[in-house]
């Protein structure tokens, strides 16, 4: 695929998807939300796939909507402005139910819809000197699209404050509320997502995949006999799987999986 506002390149059994955009501070559009969207769809199908990486190029990871697509919406009736949300909320929505694991690389500033592609991944590593920003109240507006994520990401008790605020807040700030997993200094952030994306690159693929839907099914879900009944279900669809028996097998062996 050609695209105006991203790259995508693979190298071994991982993809990474670049924001590229740096005159722009990576700020999405309509082009951009579309073929974030259908990379990600493509990804999701890509047998050679383990792991997909979501990066930018320039000084910032991704400033949010873009001024010009602003200006535009503007003038939007509420059904325009519903049909353009619903594209947003389904480019979040694709990259979160990625069967792969997605890792977010964030070199620079991130604010507003940009934290929601970073909390719509499962792991996000933070260069030290990134700041984070959900701006929307300063304008008038609300993270609404992206609030499932980041809610998810940071607690209900911080996003309290920072949806109301609109507070900048420091990389080791996103780290100690869990919107982050880990910081790095500049110079040693591509060894860090290195390292995670070498340790998913060894996991079984089908493993990876229902681990990632055991947490979107399980996480907040109450306690009940039906959903115990659930786990026990899939532990058993799990090892009797072709990738659970050469996993348990290939230890018990003392050798490399199949997979690998």
């Amino acid at each position: 695929m050609n695209f105006q506002t991203l790259t995508v390149t693979t190298e071994g059994r991982v993809a990474t998807v670049t924001l590229n955009r740096p005159d722009m501070r990576n700020a999405f559009n309509e082009t951009a939300i579309g073929e974030i969207t259908g990379a990600f769809r493509a990804l999701d199908h890509a047998q050679e796939v383990r792991a997909v990486v979501l990066a930018a190029n320039g000084p910032a990871f991704c400033a949010g909507a873009d001024l010009n697509w602003m200006k535009k919406m503007a003038g939007y009736t509420r059904d325009e402005n519903l049909a353009d949300a619903a594209q947003l909320a389904e480019m979040l929505r694709t990259i979160h139910t990625c069967s792969k694991p997605v890792v977010a690389r964030v070199q620079g500033d991130c604010y507003a819809g940009g934290m929601g592609l970073v909390a719509a991944c499962d792991i996000a590593i933070a260069a030290e000197t990134v700041n984070f920003c959900l701006s929307e109240v300063k304008l008038g507006l609300i993270p609404a699209t992206i609030s499932p994520y980041v809610i998810r990401a940071m607690g209900e008790n911080a996003a309290r404050r920072y949806f109301l605020t609109a507070e900048r807040f420091s990389a080791q700030e996103a780290l100690r509320i869990g919107f982050i997993h880990q910081t790095a200094a500049a110079g040693a952030l591509d060894a860090a997502v290195a390292d995670i994306v070498r340790a998913l690159s060894a996991n079984s693929p089908h493993a990876m995949r229902e681990a990632k839907r055991l947490v979107r099914d399980m996480a907040g879900a109450p306690l009940t006999a039906d959903l115990i009944a659930d786990t026990a279900e899939r532990i058993a669809d799990i090892r009797s799987s072709d990738e659970g028996k050469e996993g348990v097998a290939a230890f018990l062996e003392k050798r490399k999986p199949g997979w690998l």
